[in-house]
């Protein structure tokens, strides 16, 4: 937590949210593979609880976003530092190379969500991934939703990571 709260620019990110959580993972790749590795990462079983999570969005009348027609492929010179442009289907507010990524899901009625990376060098050849996860409830139906999907959401974002740090992730 330390790390991640050594940036004064970030604690927007924290302040008055109604869930909050930190992971990290050790690699020997730089941010921008890292993020690109886990945002490239659709085994199948993550494919269905996408599929699975269109059932909810139905029962607790969330916002239906635009599925790709296709996974999005990020490769590291692809992924977008500039806040205001797209990674996936996540919206990037604030970067700094090899420092930190964060991002925010698309506008939604139930909940804000936004989705981190802070790295911490620890030699020439190995860092320290933190991601963090914050989420601020809008509604009532943010809740519930949020707290039917933790579970996954902790499986899901600890896969993820593993994938960041495996170079050529980002290759299918």
């Amino acid at each position: 937590m330390n790390q991640v709260k050594k940036y004064n620019e970030l604690e927007i990110y924290f302040q008055d949210v109604d869930h909050f959580d930190i992971k990290t993972i050790q690699g020997s790749v730089g941010l921008r593979q890292f993020i690109s590795g886990m945002l490239s990462y659709y085994p199948w079983w993550i494919v269905t609880l996408y599929r699975i999570r269109e059932v909810l969005v139905k029962l607790l009348d969330l916002v239906k976003h635009e599925k790709p027609e296709i996974l999005p492929l990020i490769t590291p010179e692809d992924l977008s530092f500039t806040p205001g442009e797209n990674a996936s289907f996540f919206i990037v507010r604030d970067a700094k190379e090899e420092t930190y990524w964060v991002s925010e899901t698309p506008e939604d009625r139930h909940l804000k969500a936004y989705f981190g990376v802070v790295v911490e060098k620890q030699s020439k050849n190995c860092s320290r991934f933190h991601v963090f996860t914050s989420v601020k409830y809008i509604h009532w139906t943010g809740s519930v939703y949020f707290n039917l999907i933790r579970p996954f959401h902790h499986l899901v974002v600890s896969r993820m990571m593993r994938a960041g740090v495996t170079p050529l992730t980002y290759k299918r």
